[in-house]
């Protein structure tokens, strides 16, 4: 069967129509989380049978945008060498990641669904390096996770004038929200303020 057959030309199409239900589901809920199917199709621009195809009801929606940004997190965890790196320049690479996420997935991130075992075991093992090198005093890996997400939420809020995120912070928003994230963690779990080792040539 070749590359232009037709099975494998459905499946593209309903590939590209799962992604714009997605990102219309993403920009919709932002905005009025209780939004319907019937809405959320009307913003990706398609019939409200293929949404209904696709997802049969809103939970399925919401699981897939779960699973969606799971994927996300195990990227950003990746991509931080959350095992390997010095776990202070780890910490402030899965800071700005997640924190650059939120612009595209604000209402997904409110689902707890998409912190999965692998996500959390993630984080857990990044605190866990953090408290063996010094870096944090906390003695339980999972209760500096939940600490560190809730400062998240609370940090990701803030306008960029805020005078917590410090002089120029609107010339780099997220690295300022990372940088006071990282270093409010840090010292809620017992840890130091100094952040030199998180500068950009230690990253």
């Amino acid at each position: 069967m070749g590359d232009d057959s037709p099975s494998r030309r459905v499946r593209a199409d309903a590939e590209r129509s799962t992604a714009r239900i997605l990102e219309a589901a993403e920009a919709v809920l932002a905005v009025d989380s209780t939004a319907s199917l019937e809405r959320i199709a009307d913003a990706a621009g398609l019939a409200r049978a293929t949404v209904h195809r696709r997802f049969a009801t809103r939970a399925a929606l919401l699981e897939a945008l779960a699973e969606q940004l799971s994927g996300r997190y195990l990227l950003g965890l990746a991509e931080a060498r959350v095992k390997t790196a010095p776990p202070l320049v780890a910490l402030h690479r899965v800071t700005e990641f997640v924190l650059g996420l939120r612009s595209d997935h604000r209402f997904a991130l409110q689902l707890t669904e998409a912190r999965t075992p692998e996500v959390l075991d993630g984080l857990d093992t990044l605190f866990a390096r953090l408290r063996d090198t010094g870096a944090v005093t906390a003695a339980e890996p999972a209760w500096s996770r939940r600490v560190y997400l809730a400062l998240l939420c609370e940090v990701y809020e803030l306008p960029a004038d805020s005078a917590a995120l410090g002089p120029g912070a609107a010339a780099d928003e997220t690295a300022a929200k990372a940088d006071l994230l990282v270093r409010t963690t840090l010292g809620a779990l017992g840890g130091s303020h100094d952040t030199a080792a998180l500068s950009p040539s230690g990253r």
